[in-house]
């Protein structure tokens, strides 16, 4: 089990300090929304653990398959417009670096594409139970 914690950095501000296991981040809203932008925020680290996972999943892949992976770009653009209807949109672009043959290629992109968040994001049912505890 993982847990993340978060706490207001500024009482009556949106900036939120993320704490999971041993590190820190910070989190806000963007200025469209009310916040000073000082941090990614939630869609934003929802876009950001695709790409991370696409990129991990293929460099873990190349190094158990001996493919001479040397780094890879990850781009993904999203689009929200429609989230209130149930459509979220992600646009992902990868770059595999090295002396990679087709092949090669290929499986590293088959790789990325059945990464674990993938999944979880097309494929799970996720279970949100929410307790609202005294302060």
């Amino acid at each position: 089990m993982t847990t993340v914690r978060i706490a207001t950095i500024t009482p009556n501000e949106y900036p939120v300090a993320v704490h999971v296991r041993a590190h820190e981040l910070r989190s806000d809203l963007g200025k469209d929304s009310g916040g000073g932008d000082t941090a990614p925020g939630a869609h934003d680290f929802f876009d950001i653990a695709l790409a991370t996972c696409k990129a991990h999943t293929a460099m873990w892949f190349a190094k158990k398959k001996g493919i001479p992976l040397e780094r890879i770009d990850v781009t993904v653009d999203s689009d929200g417009a429609q989230e209130r209807q149930g459509i979220y949109q992600m646009h992902v672009r990868l770059a595999f670096h090295g002396a990679l043959d087709a092949d090669q290629r290929t499986q590293l992109e088959r790789a990325a594409a059945a990464c674990p968040i993938t999944k979880l994001m097309t494929t799970s049912e996720v279970q949100i139970d929410t307790v609202v505890e005294p302060a």
